[in-house]
């Protein structure tokens, strides 16, 4: 039985943080490709450090033509990238930092497993373990510790872009830890935000752990819960003091570092592979978008509190080798219905199933580098498909 009264921690990181920035950058090389050709594979990997911005990876747009077109274009889309994120120092600034790209064509091997012939259904774009999960803590279906962390760094972000907030600068992490009892949480025992500030206040001024305190706090209120936050909460504002040097210039950021603020903040298993940089053929990415799609379908049908899903597929083949359902005790239906039934409902779970079923082939991934790839809310240009509640009503049926 899984415990019911324990403390639970989660973190987040910001879209200044120099991994969040690796993230974006290797999710808008995927957007430029799949923008020109739905079709393209992209296995991109970004490293950021002091005014230097390096690409490396393999990729396929199409023609050799179009694709070192795409690739002439990806330093204007990158550097905008970073201009988008906040970066100006003297230590990482868009307009300035090294740029380099090491792209080349993909593997002719890797290639054959994975492209559609016509003896072979698209295979999966390389082996593993791939998890989904949901649960009822949250509007979001999204364990609490996780979804309260994202908000409280999307919140100062906000307030940072618009300028209200005039003393921060992008690099940011935030941490919280609840106390639940009976499964539930019900009170907030520590919060931690560490976040990049300018040399001075706004009319002067240090900007001690004190200053930052009763400027942040404000915000953070914002978005924890009414009742959560209690005398006994303890606050942990940029604890070390002075923040002013951070993102690449402080601290080489490199894509895929940060899989667990990705995912669920630790309360769920991760398959190990990590998501951005990489087209949806790349089941690391679209399979575990497939995973939540399900979990988050059957807690919002009310068959469970709680789901775990996990699939697993070997490169090359089409057909995953395992499909495997987990209610932890909370389920209204037997897992074994679930896992016979869910598949069908993906036409199969194959990777080209999974895809067309969310509509992947686009340029939506930029958007998901930050504040992680679930719990997010579908948009109309198709980012976030897998975040919608669409099977309800056929899992319902199922119980």
């Amino acid at each position: 039985m899984t415990r019911q009264s324990y403390i639970f921690t989660s973190e987040s990181v910001s879209e200044g943080h120099p991994d969040k920035v690796a993230d974006r950058i290797s999710d808008t090389v995927v957007d430029a490709f799949l923008g020109r050709e739905p079709e393209a594979r992209v296995a991109c990997e970004t490293m950021v450090t002091t005014n230097r911005i390096i690409l490396a990876g393999e990729v396929r747009g199409g023609s050799e033509e179009q694709t070192a077109e795409i690739i002439g274009s990806l330093e204007e889309r990158v550097r905008a990238a970073v201009k988008d994120i906040g970066y100006a120092q003297e230590g990482f600034h868009w307009q300035n930092a090294d740029f380099a790209c090491h792209l080349h064509g993909q593997s002719a091997e890797i290639a054959q497993g994975v492209d559609a012939t016509d003896t072979k259904e698209e295979g999966a774009g390389d082996q593993g373990i791939m998890f989904g999960y949901a649960c009822d803590e949250t509007p979001s279906l999204m364990p609490a510790t996780i979804q309260y962390s994202h908000d409280i760094l999307r919140r100062l972000a906000e307030v940072r872009h618009s300028g209200e907030c005039e003393v921060l600068e992008p690099d940011a992490k935030s941490q919280v830890t609840l106390q639940y009892e009976n499964g539930r949480p019900v009170e907030v025992l520590q919060i931690v935000v560490s976040h990049q500030h300018k040399a001075t206040l706004p009319g002067g001024g240090d900007p001690t752990s004190e200053a930052m305190a009763e400027i942040l706090k404000p915000y953070v209120l914002q978005e924890i819960p009414d009742g959560l936050i209690t005398a006994r909460t303890q606050w942990h504002v940029n604890p070390t003091g002075r923040f002013e040097i951070g993102g690449p210039d402080g601290d080489c950021g490199l894509t895929g570092r940060k899989i667990i603020v990705d995912t669920y903040g630790g309360a769920s298993p991760h398959g190990g592979g990590a998501f951005s940089g990489k087209d949806p053929t790349k089941v690391d990415r679209s399979a575990a978008y497939a995973c939540r799609y399900l979990a988050k379908n059957v807690v919002a049908a009310g068959l469970a509190r709680k789901c775990t899903i996990q699939i697993s597929y070997a490169i090359g083949v089409a057909n995953p080798l395992s499909f495997y359902v987990d209610l932890h005790g909370t389920g209204e239906v037997d897992e074994a219905v679930l896992e016979k039934a869910l598949p069908e409902m993906m036409n199969g779970v194959t990777p080209r199933a999974i895809r067309e079923h969310l509509q992947l082939n686009r340029p939506i991934y930029a958007r998901t580098a930050a504040y992680g790839h679930f719990g997010r809310t579908p948009d109309n240009e198709g980012g976030f498909s897998w975040e919608k509640t669409d099977l309800v009503e056929a899992i319902k049926g199922l119980a």
